[in-house]
């Protein structure tokens, strides 16, 4: 079975990806990359707005896993 995980990259630090979650399904990783919280340009909860002056401009993308 193929498997995803969700990265977080940054616009500032071109080539550093945190890994945020693992062992994910397709329909999983797609799910999170939709949810708003996931990108600086479209959160809006406190938590990621302070995460965005922490750290710049970043956003979390999908890959398969090897």
């Amino acid at each position: 079975m193929t498997t995803y995980k969700v990265q977080r990259l940054y616009f500032r630090k071109p080539g550093v990806k945190r890994t945020i979650k693992t062992r994910l399904s397709l329909a999983e990783a797609q799910a999170h990359c939709s949810d708003p919280e996931t990108s600086s340009s479209t959160c809006v909860t406190a938590r990621m707005q302070r995460y965005t002056a922490q750290h710049g401009p970043w956003f979390d993308s999908y890959t398969e896993e090897r």
